[in-house]
């Protein structure tokens, strides 16, 4: 029992060596105490803070050997692949679990095919005395299936309704139009027309003005079944695959986004410009707006009466 015990708190690499099958011997590779400043958690306390986070990663190989042999690199599963994994995992979004993070960080390392078995430690180190964390292991045999790319999503447009094309008679027929022409398209909003509360907390204030503008675009979606409000990414793609108009709810992207939009929600055609590039639109349209934002994807107009 004080074995078992041992070895649940133990380094990933001697897990890995107590658990390795019999006759399967396998070379491993290690990373040890990758320290980061991230900001990751499901508190309210954890949000607008970053924090210290501490990777632990052995990662189990097949055919090593003769890379080491020939000392050539491209042969080998190297160190940095490890890193890059990471890295990348952390790049994606904000994530609120840990348990999330090591299983994308896995994710990543096994679809190397030279990686076999990982082992994922990953620890927040600043949240007290001591050291919070979680470890997984993930296999590319029996446990799991080997991780496999998913192509890219196709390239949407973005199409920005001003308040007055939403409560326009030609939106069903631009709706129509859409739909009709079968391309990948996300409907974006700004708040209504009226006040908006006001808190004098900066971070409160800007949940405050997403949430105005997820209102709105529930306003659009009142006007049309076709309007579906989606607000997380996976939701995004999938909609994109699958023919979907969504209208887009910014509050969880945009408060999970490692860069975040520089500008103030209060700012819909600048938040919208920074979604655009966000999303690698073929294009951004902006429906009745007197202006139009600065983004990285190709921006132009069109009038309401051009809806239908």
């Amino acid at each position: 029992m004080s074995r078992d015990i041992h070895l649940a708190f133990a380094h990933p690499g001697e897990r890995a060596a107590a658990t390795a099958p019999a006759g399967a011997e396998r070379d491993r590779i290690s990373l040890s105490d990758y320290v980061v400043e991230v900001e990751i958690g499901a508190f309210q306390a954890e949000r607008g803070a970053k924090q210290r986070v501490r990777f632990n990663v052995v990662v189990e190989v097949s055919g090593a050997g003769a890379g080491a042999a020939s000392d050539d690199v491209d042969r080998i599963l190297s160190y940095d692949r490890v890193v890059d994994a990471i890295d990348a995992a952390l790049a994606g979004e904000r994530l609120n679990l840990l348990e999330t993070l090591a299983e994308r960080v896995a994710e990543g390392i096994l679809a190397e095919p030279r990686a076999e078995r990982v082992f994922v430690r990953i620890e927040k180190i600043d949240r007290g005395p001591y050291a919070l964390g979680v470890e997984i292991v993930r296999s590319n045999t029996g446990d799991r299936a080997p991780a496999q790319p998913m192509g890219a999503a196709p390239q949407p447009r973005i199409l920005h309704l001003s308040n007055a094309a939403i409560a326009s008679d030609r939106l069903p027929a631009f709706l129509d139009r859409i739909e009709a022409e079968g391309r990948p398209a996300i409907l974006t909003v700004g708040a209504a027309d009226g006040p908006v509360p006001h808190s004098a907390a900066p971070l409160a204030q800007r949940r405050i003005d997403l949430l105005a503008i997820e209102q709105n675009a529930w306003v659009l979606a009142g006007r049309d079944r076709r309007c579906v409000v989606v607000g997380s990414r996976t939701e995004l793609d999938w909609a994109i695959r699958h023919g979907q108009i969504s209208v887009w709810a910014p509050s969880k992207i945009v408060l999970d986004a490692v860069d975040g939009p520089a500008a103030s929600p209060r700012d819909a055609l600048a938040l919208v410009g920074w979604f655009a590039g966000l999303m690698g639109a073929a294009e951004l349209v902006v429906i009745g707006a007197a202006a139009l934002p600065e983004s990285p994807v190709p921006v132009r107009a069109l009038a309401l009466d051009a809806m239908g």
